[in-house]
């Protein structure tokens, strides 16, 4: 019999994961939503638009925090394709958003103080 672990993919040790990684995504290996392993994304905290599973579920709680779609990969213990499929699930239904950096907070510029990175490359050539 097959050890069941907490938080962890059902496995036999001689056959390997029980669950074939293209179930979770019920077959589909191309993610409707153009994900990078770098891109970022993390979870919106609005309700989910459409009817999602467990693997989504564990998705979501990985994405609390603005975490890379490499990180997902490898805490699901799923092959990346599989990772994005299920990351393009939640984001069609509103649930995650995905981006190549983390949100900015409100009131912070979106893009860096040109005065500011003047002064400090110019500090640093003082130095060199």
């Amino acid at each position: 019999m097959a050890p069941v672990l907490p938080d962890g993919p059902l496995i036999d040790e001689a056959a390997g994961r029980l669950v074939r990684p293209y179930t979770l995504s019920e077959g589909r290996t191309r993610a409707t939503s153009p994900f990078t392993l770098v891109t970022m994304v993390r979870a919106t905290g609005a309700p989910t638009q459409g009817a999602f599973g467990l693997e989504h579920a564990r998705v979501l709680e990985l994405c609390a925090r603005p975490v890379s779609v490499a990180e997902v990969a490898a805490r699901m213990q799923v092959p990346a394709a599989v990772a994005k499929v299920l990351l393009s699930d939640l984001a069609e239904g509103g649930a995650v958003v995905a981006g190549d950096a983390p949100p900015q907070p409100p009131g912070r510029p979106a893009r860096p103080d040109r005065d500011l990175l003047e002064a400090v490359r110019d500090g640093l050539l003082k130095r060199l």
